[in-house]
């Protein structure tokens, strides 16, 4: 949770630096302003959900053998296909008013391991990058900061998705927000 708060302001930091109002910010704003709302995210989630309605789906994806238990038995399991390299995808929403207002999801290349140069964290965040925008479309905006590397974001309407690497090689981060339901 920290990770993703220390990232999202890293965003907003690297934007509010370009003008008076950033880029990013004209951005939030024009597409809030429109009033269209993107609440879908995947495997047939999405915002506003409740967290009954978000069980009930993963218990019948857990049904139908398409996702398990996470890591620690604190998240959901998705075992992916739709990647160059078979991939895990972890995922818990977080719950505002018992509505789903953010959703992180950590992916890993499930033969990682330092050998493996082609499967590290920089590879795979070019990968999922190319399966986000097949699933929501092109229009991610790429910020590179000095030390951190490069994150993505993309904002449709209400829905503003975030993808970042962490420190480790390993892992990719995504961070699904609910622009309506948080302080943007």
């Amino acid at each position: 949770m920290a990770k993703w708060i220390v990232w999202l302001g890293l965003v907003g930091a690297l934007w509010s630096g370009c003008s008076a109002k950033s880029e990013y910010q004209e951005l939030v704003d024009s597409e809030l302003q429109r009033g269209v709302r993107y609440d879908s995210l995947f495997l047939g989630l999405t915002f506003g959900m409740t967290s009954q309605e978000f069980f009930d789906q993963c218990w019948d994806l857990n049904r139908q053998g398409r996702v398990m238990e996470g890591a620690s038995n604190t998240t959901v399991l998705y075992r992916m296909a739709e990647l160059p390299h078979p991939a895990s995808m972890n995922f818990y929403p977080e719950f505002q008013q018992n509505r789903i207002v953010q959703m992180p999801v950590t992916f890993a290349y499930d033969a990682w391991a330092p050998w493996n140069k082609h499967l590290f964290a920089d590879s795979l965040q070019l990968d999922v990058l190319a399966l986000f925008k097949q699933w929501y479309g092109d229009g991610f905006i790429k910020v590179t900061h000095s030390t951190k590397g490069d994150a993505y974001v993309k904002v449709d309407g209400n829905r503003r998705i975030t993808l970042y690497t962490d420190a480790d090689d390993m892992q990719v981060h995504a961070l699904f927000t609910d622009l309506t339901a948080i302080d943007h």
